[in-house]
């Protein structure tokens, strides 16, 4: 029964039912996303009056946090002040992120907060060092044997990710000089929206699901969710889109989950979601205003 609700949840508040109602009427409604909340309302109060599934409370009651902090986050970007300054053609790249990544601290900041009025220490969320030289579990069909650590690992598949997006980022992009000369001075702020990117996705994304679902339903169903809950988010908006790019971000939650749990704490899982995320900003950065 827990890993039955557990997995409605996220499928119900996932961007699943998004993927599934735009071909068919077009862009989803505002009103979804509030269908979405009230989900996690439903089940924070049943969790609160159900025995069987009260071991789920603490996940209902963190994402809950998650999606209002998102929408409150949505209306301050939408008020006309703060579009007035952080978006529209005369804003620059570095201050029109800025706005938009100031709104996203906020969101992982409010779930920061829930999860520290749970959990009450940072090394039960994954807001620690943890352990970089931690042995890892084998995989052997990804070559990873017994003995392995992560202080390793963990810089190979960092670059390899980074490689696995530059690749196709640099065949769609038509680099030229002149691109990269006007690039140049954006990339250091680049740099910056990709590490408080990989931060705060690593948080609402990977922490709220890690530090609240294993101990409920296994580490297994919580690290499937947390592929399935990651790609789904990249389907309609990633980079790229699409199937590939659930595939692509749904092994990487894979793999980036898996670190959290085996290290106890957030360093490798969000290193190697930053230096894929380099790339991607720096992408943002060569098509800015062209």
């Amino acid at each position: 029964m827990l890993v039955f609700c557990a997995w409605a949840a996220i499928l119900l508040i996932s961007d699943l039912p998004d993927i599934i109602w735009n071909p068919i009427f077009g862009q989803a409604p505002a009103s979804m996303f509030w269908m979405k909340v009230g989900v996690l309302g439903l089940l924070l109060v049943v969790c609160s009056v159900w025995k069987r599934i009260r071991p789920l409370r603490q996940f209902a009651g963190v994402m809950l946090v998650f999606y209002l902090a998102f929408a409150a986050s949505t209306w301050a970007g939408n008020t006309p002040w703060w579009r007035s300054r952080f978006s529209g053609p005369q804003v620059s790249f570095t201050v029109g992120y800025c706005g938009a990544y100031i709104r996203d601290l906020g969101v992982a900041f409010a779930v920061i907060a829930a999860l520290w009025l749970i959990k009450r220490r940072r090394s039960e969320f994954f807001l620690v060092k943890g352990q970089l030289d931690a042995p890892m579990e084998p995989v052997p069909w990804l070559g990873i044997r017994r003995g392995e650590s992560w202080r390793t690992f963990g810089w190979i598949f960092a670059m390899a990710a980074g490689l696995g997006v530059l690749i196709p980022t640099a065949l769609g992009l038509r680099l030229t000089s002149d691109a990269l000369l006007r690039a140049a001075p954006l990339l250091p702020a680049g740099l910056l929206f990709a590490a408080v990117n990989a931060f705060t996705e690593e948080i609402y994304f990977r922490a709220s699901l890690l530090s609240t679902l294993p101990a409920v339903i296994g580490r297994t169903h919580a690290l499937l969710i947390n592929v399935v809950f990651f790609g789904l988010a990249h389907y309609l908006y990633g980079s790229p889109p699409g199937v590939i790019g659930f595939l692509m971000t749904g092994f990487l939650a894979w793999l980036l989950g898996k670190s959290m749990l085996e290290t106890r704490g957030l360093p490798w899982a969000w290193f190697m979601h930053f230096v894929p995320d380099v790339i991607i900003f720096a992408s943002y950065a060569i098509l800015w205003r062209t």
